[in-house]
C-alpha cells in the first residue's frame, strides 16, 4: 500500500508544481488591481491587451514571421542534407555529418555571439531578417536529425526497385522519397517552428531595433514591473494552445477512422 500511495503523492505534487503557477497566473489575470493583491473581478487587462497594446501584437506579429519563415528554411535545408547525407558517399560526408550536429550540443549564447560577430563582420545591420537567420541555423539540425531517423526505418530497396524501374533522379526523389520521409519532415517542421516561436538567448544577441520577438518583448516590460496586460495575453495564449491541440487530436482521429 506504500508504493501506490507514495506514486499518487509524487504524481499529484509534480502536477501541483506544473500547473499551479498557470492557475495563479489565470486567476490573477482579472485581477482589479496592478499587484498581486486581489482588488477585485474585472475584464480591464484583457480590454487594454486588445485595444491598447500595439508594440505586444507587433512583436507577435514579428515571432510568427519569424518562426514560420525560419521553420520553412531549416525543413527545406534539413530535409535536403538528410537526403544527401543518408544516400550519397562523398569525401566529406563525416566531417559535414558532424559539424551538422554541432548546434544541438553548443550553449546558444554561444551560437547568439557567434552569429551577432559574423552579421558584424559582413557589415550586415541587425534586423528582422538577421533573427530569421540566426533560427534557420540553430533550428535546422532539429530537421535533419528527425528527417535522417527517419530514412533509416524504412528499405533501400525501394530506391533500388524505383531506379531499376527507370525513375529519374527527381523522380525517386519526388514520387519516393519525399513522400516516405512526410513524418520525419512533418516532426522536424513543428519543432523548429515551436523553437523558433520561444527562443531568448540567440534572438536577443541578433535582433535589431524595432524587430522584438515575442520573448524580447516580454523581458523588456519586466525588466521594470510585470504589465498586468501580459497576464491576460498568456491566459489568451494558453487557450489558443489547448485549443489545437484539441483541434490535431480531432483531426487525427478523424483521418484514423476513415483509413
Amino acid at each position: 500500500m506504500t508504493k501506490p500511495r507514495l506514486s499518487k503523492a509524487v504524481f499529484w505534487t509534480t502536477i501541483a508544481f506544473l500547473f499551479l503557477p498557470l492557475v495563479v497566473l489565470m486567476v490573477f489575470s482579472f485581477n482589479e488591481g496592478r499587484t498581486m493583491v486581489w482588488k477585485g473581478f474585472s475584464f480591464r487587462w484583457y480590454e487594454s491587451l486588445f485595444l491598447h497594446q500595439p508594440r505586444l501584437w507587433a512583436a507577435v506579429s514579428n515571432t510568427l514571421i519569424v518562426a514560420f519563415t525560419s521553420s520553412i528554411l531549416a525543413t527545406v535545408i534539413g530535409t535536403l542534407g538528410a537526403i544527401a547525407i543518408h544516400w550519397y558517399r562523398f569525401k566529406a560526408k563525416a566531417y559535414v555529418q558532424a559539424m551538422s550536429f554541432l548546434p544541438l550540443i553548443l550553449p546558444e549564447i554561444i551560437i547568439g555571439v557567434s552569429l551577432l560577430i559574423f552579421f558584424r563582420m559582413i557589415g550586415m545591420p541587425l534586423s528582422l531578417w538577421t533573427i530569421v537567420i540566426a533560427h534557420t541555423s540553430f533550428t535546422m539540425p532539429f530537421v535533419l536529425l528527425m528527417v535522417t531517423a527517419r530514412l533509416g526505418e524504412f528499405d533501400n530497396s525501394i530506391i533500388e526497385a524505383a531506379r531499376d524501374l527507370g525513375a529519374r533522379e527527381s523522380q525517386t526523389l519526388f514520387r519516393v522519397i519525399l513522400p516516405i520521409a512526410v513524418p520525419g519532415i512533418f516532426a522536424g517542421f513543428l519543432t523548429a517552428f515551436t523553437l523558433s516561436l520561444e527562443d531568448f538567448v540567440v534572438t536577443f544577441f541578433v535582433t535589431g531595433s524595432g524587430s522584438d520577438t515575442l520573448p524580447i518583448f516580454i523581458y523588456n516590460q519586466i525588466k521594470r514591473k510585470l504589465p498586468p496586460e501580459i497576464n491576460a495575453f498568456s491566459v489568451v495564449l494558453i487557450g489558443v494552445t489547448v485549443f489545437l491541440l484539441f483541434f490535431a487530436r480531432r483531426s487525427i482521429k478523424y483521418f484514423v477512422q476513415r483509413k
